[in-house]
């Protein structure tokens, strides 16, 4: 960290907890499961639910998931984060690059309390959601509003088709699909969110169908050779359609044996990919008679934090 610098980026992901148990993600879910931006059910109602079913049912079986894939530094999706904030660091000498989680540590909030004792002037805030929704950006630009009064602060929204970005996620797919085959179908798998809040006006459905329209464009993939499903449910109500589950159920069905899956919602890979995706609808395409090949997220690749460096610059006013 740079501490001369009066420019600071943050790049903020979702979060994690602190240790692949279910105290720590107790702590951790309580947190994030009680942002009125991630569920709006009346505080009233919801808390007693959430405390005193929720938690105790869903913290050791989310612990258990978290330890097949923790890594030795720790949580992936904070591994990965710290690490993509390091390339952006060393592409934007003159400021400072810190890494943020919305829920967890390091914690956003303490961050920019930091940052604004410390008189940085300027702040640019990336949250790592490639696709816009009220469920994640907004939330982060909420607690960014609370606590930057007197900042010049530029927030990036939305960058789902940026050309840089975009760039980025079709280079990564045809590398990997060089080294290791290419799958006869291209599945994007997006976050999922309940159909209700799309419904209200959240831009986030259509966000990721111009994301994959334009990434398979990139590619020069024709309509049936790539598809699009969301992942990550929670709860009885609907979410958004096709499920990923569905999806490769309805791809096995037609006869297609391998398929290729790649999670561009992600910035970072984490739990929802790598023991969602790569481990557990792994195996259950096997079970149905196919190979599911998991294309990994950009994480600290070099195009990705050229793409971030770029959006950064430019939100500052200083880019091209």
């Amino acid at each position: 960290m740079h501490e001369a610098a009066d420019t600071a980026l943050l790049a903020v992901n979702l979060g994690t907890p602190d240790a692949p148990t279910a105290p720590a993600v107790r702590r951790y879910l309580g947190e994030f499961l009680s942002d009125p931006r991630v569920v709006s059910i009346p505080a009233l109602l919801w808390k007693p639910l959430l405390y005193g079913l929720i938690l105790p049912l869903r913290s050791p079986r989310s612990a258990a998931n978290y330890a097949k894939v923790w890594m030795p530094e720790g949580s992936p999706l904070l591994v990965h984060t710290r690490r993509l904030a390091d390339a952006l660091q060393a592409r934007l000498p003159d400021w400072q690059v810190l890494p943020a989680m919305r829920y967890g540590q390091p914690a956003l909030r303490a961050i920019l309390r930091d940052l604004r004792a410390a008189g940085i002037r300027r702040l640019v805030v990336l949250p790592l959601y490639p696709q816009y929704s009220t469920t994640t950006t907004a939330s982060v630009a909420d607690l960014v509003a609370e606590e930057t009064q007197g900042m010049d602060v530029t927030l990036i929204e939305d960058y789902s088709v940026d050309a840089g970005w975009v760039a980025a996620v079709a280079a990564s797919i045809q590398a990997h699909r060089a080294r290791h085959g290419a799958g006869s179908h291209l599945l994007f798998s997006f976050h999922g969110l309940p159909q209700r809040i799309a419904d209200a006006g959240d831009p986030y459905p259509q966000r990721c169908q111009d994301s994959a329209a334009a990434i398979a464009a990139a590619l020069g993939l024709d309509a049936g050779q790539w598809s699009l499903s969301y992942q990550s449910r929670f709860g009885r109500e609907r979410w958004l359609e096709p499920s990923t589950l569905s999806e490769l159920d309805r791809l096995a069905a037609a006869g297609v044996r391998q398929v290729d899956v790649v999670c561009p919602g992600f910035a970072v890979d984490c739990i929802e990919t790598l023991e969602e995706v790569a481990l557990g609808l792994a195996e259950h395409f096997q079970a149905k008679g196919g190979r599911l090949d998991y294309i990994p997220c950009l994480n600290d690749a070099p195009a990705h934090a050229d793409a971030l460096a770029h959006l950064a610059l430019c939100a500052a006013g200083t880019g091209a």
